[in-house]
């Protein structure tokens, strides 16, 4: 007798006992046991599969990242991670922004063996890009944490609603309907998105 298992959204497993007694070292190698698959991390140690990104996603995704690698290149004062990247926050939950980037004194104070392995650190800006497997209120979630941790900026874009929600360390989340673009100031000095690329 033989199962299928159909994965349709992000997949919390909860091996409560597992998970406590497994350490960072452990969580590495499954990991890189498993490069076919996006792993996270929550602070209390549960592991959450995402599943593989729709083609519809990928593509805006890639427009995303495209552009903001131009501007990142030009600028030289940080450093930019694509989706594959995970980083280990502070509150010891290790997440996988779809994209980030962090100020050049930040990550080159980390050691080489931080910055080969799942970095401790936050970084300074952060974007999540919904797709229609993605719940709102766990990206909002996630969001929070990211600013929690001490990511001084963060995008969620929406394109299924057409919004962007702005997030930023002691306010309120800000949110755009339908904007033509978005701008990263003052942190990214010069850098503005076009959002309406990403809504196509």
């Amino acid at each position: 007798m033989s199962a299928t298992l159909s994965i349709t959204g992000p997949v919390e497993i909860k091996f409560a006992t597992l998970l406590k007694k497994m350490d960072d070292d452990a969580f590495f190698h499954l990991c890189q046991a498993n490069p076919e698959l996006r792993i996270e991390r929550t602070r209390e140690g549960e592991i959450i599969v995402m599943p593989p990104t729709n083609t519809k996603t990928g593509a805006r995704n890639f427009r995303l990242i495209a552009g903001f690698g131009v501007w990142a290149e030009h600028d030289g004062t940080g450093t930019g991670f694509d989706s594959s990247t995970l980083f280990t926050l502070p509150n010891g939950a290790k997440r996988s922004p779809d994209l980030s980037w962090i100020r050049n004194e930040r990550w080159n104070a980390l050691t080489e063996q931080e910055q080969n392995r799942f970095a401790p650190i936050c970084p300074d800006f952060v974007v999540e890009l919904r797709s229609k497997s993605d719940s709102l209120k766990i990206l909002k979630a996630k969001m929070e944490e990211y600013i929690e941790n001490g990511a001084q900026l963060g995008w969620l874009i929406d394109p299924l609603k057409k919004r962007v929600h702005i997030y930023r360390p002691n306010a309120a989340a800000e949110v755009l309907d339908d904007p033509q673009t978005v701008s990263g100031e003052p942190l990214l000095r010069g850098f503005s998105l076009d959002v309406q690329s990403l809504w196509e």
